[in-house]
């Protein structure tokens, strides 16, 4: 998403102050990780998979990457068991 749409969505959730929200409008980030998804075919461009990244302190703990068509394994009750 654009920043002006992770800004709507932060205010929407009523995200905590400093808690950063951040954009991949280039897929940058996402093709950095090898997690980018060419769906130029349905007129969406170059995307990111749906995936959820567990990071302390700057380092990456743990990658949850979803097979097509699924929301499992980044969705936030499963983040938050792999905290537990």
């Amino acid at each position: 998403n654009d920043p002006f749409v992770m800004q709507a969505w932060a205010r929407s959730q009523s995200v905590p102050e400093g808690l950063q929200m951040i954009a991949d409008g280039n897929a940058e980030f996402s093709r950095a990780l090898g997690l980018e998804l060419d769906a130029s075919a349905y007129g969406m461009g170059i995307r990111a998979k749906r995936f959820a990244l567990l990071v302390e302190d700057g380092i990456v703990k743990q990658v949850h990457v979803e097979a097509p068509g699924e929301f499992r394994v980044s969705s936030a009750e499963h983040m938050l068991e792999q905290l537990g």
